[in-house]
């Protein structure tokens, strides 16, 4: 019976899609795909830009933990012009550059996606996973585009 058991979980699991790693996906609102990138649960991608009003460096830091697309901690230059914690949502920790660190916050991102307008070269929005890093406004300033978490069965 114990062997019958083990038999049909076994052919359960062969039956059931294989799921690929997810990737990182960046589209222009013209259906363009600027970026795809490989995003296995760990790996931490990073959007950076310098912020519109006083120049100093942002970063929102994402990972994925099955299947979702999560903001996982944020770095800003100072708490100038709009930027700072809010309550309950993190940990504030000083950065050894400056700055501070918003840590632990494994806040979900509805449907995977997030949107933005690419800045200008001056802003330098970046998206860096790994050792790969892609300039979004070299590639794609002033448009709009979605940086998205991409699920699909392998084949």
């Amino acid at each position: 019976m114990r062997a019958l058991g083990r038999l049909l979980g076994a052919a359960l699991w062969l039956a059931a899609p294989a799921m690929a790693d997810p990737v990182l996906r960046v589209d222009l609102a013209s259906g363009d795909v600027l970026a795809e990138w490989p995003m296995p649960e760990g790996r931490e991608a990073c959007l950076t830009w310098a912020h519109s009003v006083t120049g100093g460096k942002v970063a929102d830091c994402f990972t994925q933990q099955d299947g979702q697309l999560l903001l996982a901690r944020s770095y800003l230059h100072d708490f100038a012009a709009g930027l700072g914690e809010v309550a309950g949502r993190g940990r504030i920790t000083p950065a050894p550059e400056g700055g501070y660190w918003i840590e632990e916050m494994a806040e979900p991102i509805a449907e995977n996606a997030l949107s933005l307008r690419i800045g200008a070269p001056s802003v330098d929005h970046r998206l860096t996973l790994g050792q790969k890093t892609l300039s979004l406004s070299q590639r794609a300033a002033g448009q709009a585009a979605r940086l998205r978490l991409v699920t699909t069965s392998a084949p």
